[in-house]
């Protein structure tokens, strides 16, 4: 397994420069981390030295690149306006392009439609019909740089299209494409699934698990509270031989952009500062390879 982080832990807000993604990479590698999750958003509209750059760094610090994506509404592939669908397209098959200058593997996230959603239409047997053309369109696009798509699973408060691991294999079935698989997140499944354990074995024996993000409970970090059934996960994903990322996606400061959408509404580090957020972070790191790795 490839254990990565995500950008934004360390403060409130989803902007994020070169320059940061520096300084974050090597702080990744110098923890002993192998993959780092940045922005797709933030890949689309960097300039092109950027994107090399961007791509420099991964390989100077040893690090995979993730791809992460919460779309906009208008990129929604669920859209009831082919325009949309259509721009979502074109905006995805930029970001991919670039995902394979640098190095790529994965683009994970609820690319199926926008995130977050506002739920003014939920009408999901239409939300299905409508996206999952798109999403082969997308998969044969992302076969051809040899890259993964990985559809996350979100929790009933996130998005109505894939709540849970049944439903998404169901999606990714009809979409039928090599390249385009799950992605499920220990937070979500702690709402969703009646045995998340059991929804990973479901993936992982169909070829299906591309990603998998992990946290507490309530977006703290691995082990901070403990909340759930670690050693167990760790069993499931070596069950399934899963040998892919392992991605971190702690949310614990309120306020701002990120505290807004992911409805942090107090402080869960505990009033850290920079360096007892390291700390925390080193300290799960080690915590998760522990119970991962058996």
């Amino acid at each position: 397994m490839k254990y990565g982080m995500g950008y934004a832990y360390w403060g409130n807000t989803w902007e994020c420069d070169l320059e940061k993604y520096r300084k974050v990479g090597k702080k990744l590698a110098d923890f002993g981390f192998d993959m780092f999750e940045i922005s797709a958003d933030h890949l689309y509209h960097m300039s092109d030295a950027d994107v090399e750059g961007l791509g420099e760094m991964a390989k100077e610090y040893g690090l995979t690149l993730s791809t992460n994506s919460g779309p906009a509404k208008q990129y929604d592939f669920a859209s009831a306006d082919p325009a949309v669908r259509q721009n979502g397209l074109a905006y995805f098959t930029k970001v991919l392009k670039r995902m394979d200058i640098i190095g790529s593997p994965v683009l994970a996230g609820a690319i199926y439609s926008f995130w977050p959603t506002d739920f003014v239409e939920t009408d999901k047997e239409a939300a299905w019909e409508r996206s999952i053309p798109m999403l082969r369109e997308v998969g044969k696009i992302a076969e051809g740089y040899g890259i993964e798509c990985a559809l996350e699973v979100l929790n009933r408060n996130e998005t109505y299209i894939l709540t849970d691991c049944k439903e998404a294999i169901e999606y990714c079935d009809r979409i039928g494409s090599k390249a385009v698989n799950i992605l499920l997140d220990t937070y979500h499944m702690n709402i969703e699934e009646d045995d998340m354990c059991d929804a990973i074995r479901q993936a992982g024996n169909r070829n299906l698990l591309g990603h998998f993000h992990v946290g507490e409970n309530n977006r703290k970090l691995p082990g901070m509270n403990n909340s759930l059934d670690w050693a167990g996960i760790g069993q499931a994903l070596r069950d399934v031989h899963y040998d892919k990322g392992v991605v971190m996606e702690p949310f614990l400061h309120n306020g701002g952009a990120v505290g807004y959408d992911v409805r942090v509404w107090r402080d869960l580090s505990g009033g850290a500062d920079i360096a007892t957020q390291d700390e925390y972070l080193k300290t799960s790191l080690a915590f998760l390879k522990e119970k991962f790795e058996g």
